[in-house]
């Protein structure tokens, strides 16, 4: 998954050499990619994510074609949602990767406070979408996607947070 290579380039991101003024050749056109960018990476995750997250979901589940009409928008709009959260987390690591060796008392609570809000936020935010999901598909199989959904999450955070150094 690309949870790892996240890590990996939020670990490397602070070991990139920077080119001074002094060690700067001239300038040639380049037919290479531009470096790419945290969010370039998190669209990059977000989107083999959510393709991941839909496949799983859709061999896991058997749904009526007017289930699923409701169901795949409603749980796009979810995963729109569930972005928000896991960017502003991933932007929140980052912060604590490129700072851990001099990390401080604050900065070790802010760590762990961010991954609390995060599981605080998206339980909330699976506790709001249930009686949606519910709504198109009853009550047995919107639980069966949530479970679907929650176990991808706790996998997806165990891969992602063994590649983050603990505070020390």
């Amino acid at each position: 998954m690309r949870y790892a290579a996240l890590a990996v380039v939020f670990c490397l991101v602070p070991l990139t050499p920077v080119v001074t003024a002094q060690q700067a050749q001239p300038t040639t056109v380049s037919t290479t990619r531009p470096a790419t960018s945290i969010e370039d990476v998190l669209r990059e995750v977000r989107a083999d994510l959510q393709g991941e997250r839909a496949d799983i979901m859709a061999k896991n589940m058997t749904l009526t074609s007017e289930q699923a009409a409701s169901f795949w928008p409603m749980f796009a709009a979810y995963q729109k949602e569930q972005n928000v959260i896991m960017d502003e987390h991933m932007k929140a690591i980052q912060k604590f990767i490129e700072g851990y060796d001099a990390l401080d008392d604050a900065g070790s609570l802010a760590l762990i406070n961010g991954h609390f809000d995060r599981d605080a936020r998206m339980n909330a935010l699976r506790q709001k979408w249930l009686p949606e999901f519910q709504k198109v598909l009853g009550t047995k199989l919107a639980v069966r996607a949530m479970q679907i959904d929650r176990r991808l999450s706790l996998m997806q955070q165990i891969e992602f947070t063994s590649k983050i150094p603990l505070a020390h």
